[in-house]
């Protein structure tokens, strides 16, 4: 090693001094040769869907992401899937899609119902070891629109550049104008300006698009045709119980699908025969009585408790003894680990129709999520496999599916026209806001009934307090499915999430 390091000493000792043009044109070759550059790998495929064979190119790649002062401060990798043979752009919509987290990738909506290939998973059970079977994914949506698959900064290979680093990123408002910034230049870099553009985001990617649909809108002047939320977050306040900060205003929102998951499972002590006219009590139930008894706490009255417990117990399956002792508010690791602990089995979370091992027999909370573990060794895998072997992309680095900043993220939001940020963030403000700013603006909701990260009932009470104008309420609509938070792991559901995206497309790409 000294040898090396005397050599490199003499060498540069032994050239000629630069003149100074000399010495800013070697200033300027350097910093060319270190600006970091976009990578892509091309490759073309082809996909039959509803009896026509659809020519495609997959770009799998990296862009170099500019901040305000047009500096690099991002490489943000993308999968983009582009129908061949268009000769006008603009009568081609193009999707931009993103899981959240916050802290995802985009795996999970990639391999699981967008991509022209799919994991094949089992049904509300653990997907068996490999090998993993990946097949043509009939249900994907490139039939009807282009489609943008995106990793923010820290997940997938996207990587801080330049001054900037990974945590700069890790909070509601860098995030949401990192995204908007990578969807400006793609759009720009493909020439896409005048093509039909849509968002699709699930889960915190709902949080996101609210707020970057509006940034982008408001900011760059850059129309939407529509915008898609899978499983719909923008008020992380109201999700699951003690998700997140939790309070008083959370707990009447999961019940209803507390009861939903009781009666799948059999476990309410008088089971109707049909779902939904329990669903409709329950939604009642939650939002007046359970929701006054909730707001008098220790001065509801003992016969008024009374009839709570009795109206929990038979609206969830929980015993009255532990509904007393739970003071009538259940969080979700609790439902999860309570519901079902005779049989030492644990409840899924996002999907509630999985089940799992009950580790600790005694433990108050739900150790993990039994979906999660049934599920995500099998999407990595594939989509490792996927990316590498059909895709020929690998940058030599490491592919992160998950960042894991979720507990340390900036929940933080600023408003426009406030001077205090929200300390928990609410875009629901912002898709308002866009959707008053562009009065053409259609937003789908996609809803798992079976959900217990963002139940239906938070669903439905963020969609009607958006505020919305008279005229716009009917720009926005609501579906559900017979799943959970990714209710395309259910097959009817996933050909149901395709139909019902199709139709939002063919519905708004033009005007």
């Amino acid at each position: 090693m000294l040898g090396v390091v005397l050599f490199a000493a003499w060498n540069v000792t032994a050239q000629p001094a630069l003149r100074p043009n000399d010495q800013a044109a070697g200033k300027a070759g350097a910093e060319a040769v270190s600006r970091p550059k976009s990578e892509q790998s091309v490759t073309q495929h082809k996909i039959a869907l509803g009896g026509t064979t659809i020519n495609y190119m997959a770009t799998a790649g990296t862009l170099i992401v500019r901040d305000a002062k047009d500096q690099p401060y991002a490489s943000m990798g993308y999968i983009a899937y582009t129908k061949n043979d268009i000769l006008d752009a603009s009568r081609r919509p193009i999707t931009f899609a993103y899981n959240g987290g916050p802290g995802s990738s985009s795996i999970w909506l990639h391999m699981g119902a967008l991509g022209p290939k799919r994991i094949v998973t089992a049904d509300a059970a653990v997907t068996p070891p490999p090998p993993y079977k990946i097949v043509d994914n009939v249900s994907s949506i490139l039939d009807r629109t282009d489609l943008v698959l995106i990793d923010p900064v820290g997940t997938g290979f996207s990587r801080a550049i330049g001054e900037a680093k990974d945590k700069d990123f890790y909070a509601v408002d860098p995030d949401i104008e990192s995204v908007s910034r990578f969807i400006k230049q793609y759009v720009t870099e493909n020439g896409r300006w005048n093509s039909p553009k849509y968002l699709l985001g699930e889960s915190y990617g709902t949080t996101r698009s609210a707020g970057v649909v509006d940034y982008l809108q408001t900011m760059e002047y850059m129309s939407f045709n529509g915008v898609i939320l899978v499983s719909m977050a923008t008020d992380l306040e109201l999700p699951a119980a003690d998700f997140f900060l939790g309070g008083q205003r959370s707990w009447p929102f999961v019940l209803p699908t507390y009861a939903a998951v009781a009666w799948y499972h059999k476990a309410l002590p008088d089971s109707p025969a049909e779902l939904e006219p329990l669903l409709r009590e329950v939604r009642t139930f939650a939002l007046d009585e359970y929701a006054h008894g909730l707001v008098l706490g220790s001065d509801l009255p003992d016969a008024d408790r009374k009839a709570l417990i009795g109206k929990l117990h038979r609206y969830t399956g929980l015993s009255p003894d532990y509904l007393d002792k739970a003071d009538l508010r259940i969080s979700v690791p609790q439902f999860s680990k309570e519901l079902l602990r005779g049989r030492r089995e644990t409840v899924g979370q996002l999907d509630a129709r999985f089940l799992g091992v009950s580790f600790n027999p005694l433990g108050e909370k739900a150790e993990y999520d039994p979906m999660d573990a049934g599920i995500t060794p099998a999407f990595i895998a594939a989509f490792q496999d996927y990316l590498r072997r059909e895709l020929s992309f690998d940058q030599g680095g490491t592919y992160k599916p998950d960042a894991n900043v979720w507990k340390t993220w900036d929940y933080r939001h600023k408003v426009e026209g406030s001077d205090i940020p929200q300390p928990m963030v609410n875009t629901g403000v912002d898709l308002a806001h866009a959707m008053g700013f562009n009065p053409n603006l259609r937003v789908l909701v996609l809803q798992g009934i079976f959900d217990l990260g963002t139940p239906l009932l938070a669903t439905e009470f963020m969609v009607s307090h958006l505020g919305l104008h008279e005229d716009l309420r009917s720009h926005i609509e609501i579906k559900y499915y017979e799943a959970g938070h990714m209710m395309y792991l259910h097959e009817p559901s996933l050909k149901k999430f395709k139909g019902d995206i199709a139709a939002f497309i063919d519905a708004t790409d033009r005007f």
